[in-house]
């Protein structure tokens, strides 16, 4: 197929010049849907009288939340790193067949794990650490956000393959337009309405709902340089397959987070009561507040990384990873210090119980004490992906939570007399041991696949 102008600027323009104007659209767009997902929180938090209680039901949903995000992850990450490998080899068409047989997927998981959810949520949800007073402020928020499943799927799943064509502001925009929406609308439903935490689960529905409109329609539009076509919807195993393969390592690193909640708060409740599963709640949001700028700017910076893996231009390969990996780094950094300087005002966002506020303090300086290596593990990790390193991704995305963080937090209160500081322990130890870790593998890895990419008569078919 003949290179269009998009596919030109991904293998020619400066790549710092190109990294800030991919990523910071996805910074912003991440930066937006952070809000997105902590606004409710924030809200339901200071609802008059129940709301330490509604907040703490809501975060013993957020294992499932977790798993339907992950499950758009599995698809959408998996799938757009290969779209824009294919695009940097000039095969379109490919590229576009591997979009549609994502597009279907989503919608069958959608459907899959709406009815699994709404079947079982109240065993789920009293398995996952729910007490009599929180249960039914889960059920609640639950029931009505499980309905937008197909809508979430959407516009997170499709949304990577915006991106990956180089229009990180129409991707931006997505994600924009939902948070917005969310935000607006969140007031409206918990206070005016009166609808408390159902109204918050149906402000987020409605908000997906118009964000998966939106990723719909563009992708269907003559502005896309890879559209949805009607042809490639059949599903195809030989496309499917390898999307899944390498989707499984993001996969992984989210749905784990759901196992990884459910192992805390089990922990925690058992340690501390619903005090300290609040706790985590807001320990939980604050880490996505860190996170979910580093996601945006990994998504930045992997077409570039990916289209110049399959073009073959290795300078342009190894400056865009170096250029991810120097700014993670010094963005993971500027949080830490944040959470040294400034705990309480962090803390105070999501909560005005003085108990709570000052027990969430205590917990954060130990729960965020490494938070600094989080831009090593991050950017190493999100580079194996836009490689097509499916099996190395997939094995450090299990080291740090199933491996490492998981264990730690059933072990190390065995050790420790002050069991609720051995449970918040075991993040700063699994952090640490993970970023070295995946550090060094990428170190070791990079060099045979820049080898690989030299031979004069290699021609792999992804």
């Amino acid at each position: 197929m003949a290179t269009n102008p998009q596919e030109n600027e991904l293998g020619t323009a400066p790549v710092g010049q190109l990294l800030v104007r991919l990523a910071v659209p996805n910074i912003a767009a991440q930066i937006v849907n952070m809000l997105y997902n902590i606004v409710d929180r924030i809200y339901i938090g200071h609802i008059p009288n129940i709301g330490s209680q509604a907040l703490t039901g809501v975060g013993v949903t957020f294992p499932i939340i977790i798993l339907i995000t992950a499950f758009s992850s599995l698809i959408g990450m998996g799938g757009a790193p290969r779209a824009s490998i294919a695009m940097g080899q000039k095969h379109n068409e490919r590229a576009e067949k591997i979009m549609g047989n994502c597009f279907t997927a989503l919608i069958i998981i959608s459907i899959c794990l709406t009815v699994l959810f709404l079947l079982t949520q109240k065993q789920i949800l009293m398995l996952f650490g729910a007490s009599a007073d929180t249960l039914p402020y889960a059920l609640e928020y639950l029931n009505l956000y499980v309905l937008g499943t197909i809508f979430i799927q959407i516009a997170l799943g499709m949304n990577g393959f915006i991106t990956t064509q180089g229009k990180a502001k129409t991707a931006m925009c997505t994600v924009l337009i939902g948070a917005a929406l969310n935000i607006i609308l969140d007031p409206i439903f918990i206070f005016v309405f009166n609808l408390g935490v159902r109204g918050a689960a149906i402000a987020t529905v409605f908000s997906q709902f118009v964000s998966a409109i939106w990723v719909v329609r563009f992708l269907t539009s003559s502005k896309a340089l890879l559209r949805l076509r009607r042809e490639y919807l059949r599903p195809e195993l030989k496309q499917l397959i390898p999307v899944i393969s390498l989707g499984l390592s993001p996969f992984v690193m989210q749905s784990t987070e759901s196992l990884l909640s459910i192992t805390f708060n089990i922990s925690l409740a058992k340690f501390g009561g619903d005090l300290a599963v609040g706790a985590m709640t807001i320990l939980t949001s604050l880490t996505q507040m860190i996170s979910l700028p580093l996601t945006g700017l990994t998504q930045g910076a992997q077409p570039i990384i990916s289209y110049n893996f399959g073009a073959k231009k290795i300078d342009r390969m190894k400056k865009a990873i170096r250029l991810l990996v120097t700014t993670a780094v010094a963005y993971a950094t500027f949080c830490w210090l944040l959470t040294r300087i400034a705990p309480r005002l962090l803390v105070g966002v999501f909560t005005s119980d003085p108990e709570l506020q000052t027990f969430t303090v205590w917990a954060l300086g130990i729960y965020m004490a490494m938070v600094f290596v989080s831009g090593i593990q991050t950017s190493f990790q999100q580079s194996f992906i836009a490689l097509g390193e499916a099996r190395i991704s997939l094995f450090l995305a299990l080291l740090r939570k199933i491996i490492l963080l998981i264990p730690l937090i059933l072990i190390l209160p065995n050790f420790f007399d002050d069991k609720l500081f051995a449970v918040f322990l075991a993040e700063p130890i699994s952090d640490f041991i993970a970023a070295m870790s995946t550090m060094t593998f990428f170190l070791w890895r990079i060099r045979k696949i820049i080898a690989n990419l030299q031979k004069p008569d290699l021609e792999k078919e992804i």
